[in-house]
């Protein structure tokens, strides 16, 4: 099926550009979302016709993109998340949540505009490109973890296995200090039950 392109998409064409793609990609994608028309004689001439206004509309929704993209470049967002131990989520991250993310983090962000090639099943920084516009993305990080403090310590640059070792070796630690505490009081019940004990005939005659 013939379209000619209302706007630049990605891997396809530019602006103006006739291509030639499946019908169900040209139903389900580029008409609906008025990113293409179906190349008849008459769109076309339609098209020549809005040329020039099209290409202004571009340029100025384009310097808007350019303008968010500045802002929101590299910002990350937290996600709280349920996770084994070993760091995979019980779900996942979708464009959705990171939308919601953003959204919530003040920046008007479409699930549609944002790129995931799969879902997010682990814990951890993710960086998830947003599309703001066909010549504009922002790269965005998803800090996906199961508490702030666990994210916060993700955003210093500890990763999930670090995070496990050192609590791994915590908890030895208190199990370490509890057996010697357990072992220093056995001790002193020793030391004390001897001092209570009665002095013998025969000790008290050594003695003498």
């Amino acid at each position: 099926m013939k379209v000619i392109l209302l706007e630049r998409v990605a891997k396809l064409g530019q602006m103006g550009d006739v291509v030639d793609v499946k019908a169900g990609y040209a139903r389900n994608f580029l008409l609906p979302q008025h990113k293409g028309l179906t190349a008849s004689a008459a769109n076309i001439a339609s098209f020549e016709a809005r040329k020039a206004q099209l290409e202004v509309n571009n340029l100025e929704t384009k310097k808007e993109a350019e303008d968010m993209a500045s802002r929101l470049d590299g910002q990350k967002f937290v996600v709280i998340r349920q996770a084994s131990d070993a760091g995979y989520l019980y779900g996942s991250v979708t464009t959705r949540d990171a939308s919601d993310a953003a959204t919530d983090g003040g920046f008007s962000v479409d699930r549609k505009q944002v790129i995931l090639q799969a879902p997010i099943k682990e814990l951890g920084l993710h960086a998830v490109t947003v599309r703001l516009h066909p010549e504009v993305d922002a790269e965005i990080i998803m800090n996906v973890a199961r508490s702030v403090e666990e994210a916060e310590l993700q955003a210093s640059g500890k990763s999930i296995q670090e995070l496990a070792a050192e609590e791994e070796a915590a908890a030895d630690f208190e199990i370490a200090e509890l057996f010697d505490d357990i072992g220093s009081a056995a001790m002193d019940d020793d030391d004390a039950a001897t001092a209570a004990a009665p002095t013998s005939d025969a000790d008290q005659a050594d003695e003498a």
